[in-house]
């Protein structure tokens, strides 16, 4: 497999560069035609020859170019990230992995072969060495070039496991009421008391921080783990606005034309005076730049916002997010993967209300939502 990235191997050279050449013609169609805002042209651009080529191709039609270039020294740190990434690629599917990494390390053998680092002056790039031990930077402008750099600055490589829960059952959540800042029931004391021995079985002796939101509910929720805590302001519920501590019946009641045109479009609609699911999109942002740098985190919140976290790791469509379905006393891990993220989720054996809302209610066969067919465990 590997002689087909030999340079010595006319070929592959030729196939490889044709195979690029209509990769570039499909991303600058995507962006003249579907009004395309950023892409990710990846190939083994490793010499200043193909550079040259992406960076004229892409000025003719008024494309800025950002490059990015991770180069590893650490032998450890190459061999931890074949067996992690690599392997699991569709390239090797069905590969003894032994032959996997002997293939891969010859691959890398010819890439070194033309290899140039970039340095050109007037080109835009990030250079990551070692993983981020070392940042360079060159040409960066304007504000999404400054966050993609933030962004890959944060990212790190290290195993870890994201817990997402939502806080137990509240007295809201019992009356049908949204928003609020209510205590929980009795049963969602009883899931707070549980938590702890949940999460201890699911993480083990590995380290844990706990962030919940400033709200008395998520609060409460976490009081009995033995972790350090933060909270964030930016993790409190979507803001109902004017339909604070109302039910949907009375929001319907009072505020019908906003009660079906929430229903139209649930993502873009921003209730009176408070906020829509875009609105905490962007409210978000900060905190999964945090979540990126962290390792093992368990963040206990709330339904419209760990949707939108839920959404991010899972890359999920704006139009699905709304309806993603986070049932009360549960706990969901996500362990992110080269190729996305494993999720489990462990449902603990606490009655609670059901508090998910189809995109159409009228038609109950929608009722489970999101997040079925996936690995599910007990907890008594």
């Amino acid at each position: 497999m590997h002689t087909f990235f030999d340079s010595n191997n006319p070929q592959g050279e030729s196939a490889r560069k044709e195979a690029a050449a209509l990769a570039l013609k499909d991303m600058i169609r995507w962006f003249e035609e579907e009004s395309g805002t950023v892409a990710i042209f990846d190939a083994t651009n490793t010499t200043r020859e193909r550079r040259a080529f992406i960076l004229e191709e892409c000025e003719k039609h008024n494309i800025q170019t950002m490059f990015i270039e991770s180069v590893c020294q650490d032998e450890k740190m190459i061999l931890q990230n074949i067996m992690d990434v690599k392997l699991s690629s569709p390239d090797y599917k069905n590969v003894d992995p032994e032959s996997a990494v002997e293939d891969f390390r010859a691959r890398i053998s010819h890439y070194e072969e033309v290899y140039e680092t970039i340095d050109e002056k007037n080109y835009t790039y990030i250079k990551l060495i070692n993983v981020g031990s070392q940042v360079v930077i060159n040409h960066i402008k304007g504000y999404l070039q400054s966050r993609i750099v933030y962004y890959l600055m944060n990212v790190h490589i290290l195993p870890r496991s994201i817990f997402f829960s939502r806080h137990g059952e509240s007295m809201f959540n019992l009356m049908g009421k949204v928003g609020g800042d209510s205590d929980l029931s009795p049963r969602g004391r009883q899931y707070a008391q549980a938590l702890p021995k949940v999460i201890a079985q699911n993480l083990g002796d590995h380290e844990l921080t706990v962030w919940t939101s400033t709200m008395k509910r998520t609060i409460q929720t976490a009081e009995l783990l033995p972790y350090p805590k933060l909270q964030w302001k930016a993790l409190d519920e979507l803001d109902a606005g004017v339909c604070d501590g109302m039910t949907y019946e009375e929001i319907e009641a009072h505020f019908p034309g906003d009660y079906a045109n929430r229903d139209e479009d649930k993502f873009n609609y921003r209730y009176r005076g408070g906020e829509s699911y875009r609105d905490v999109v962007f409210r978000l942002e900060p905190v999964i730049m945090e979540l990126e740098r962290q390792t093992n985190i368990l963040i206990v919140c709330h339904q419209g916002v760990l949707r939108c976290m839920y959404a991010y790791f899972h890359n999920l469509p704006q139009d699905e997010l709304p309806y993603i379905k986070i049932p009360l006393h549960t706990v969901i891990k996500l362990t992110p993967k080269a190729y996305g993220c494993e999720e489990v989720r462990y449902k603990v054996d606490i009655d609670a209300v059901d508090t998910h809302r189809p995109r159409n209610p009228k038609k109950q066969s929608l009722a489970n939502g999101l997040g079925n067919g996936l690995p599910e465990h007990h907890h008594p």
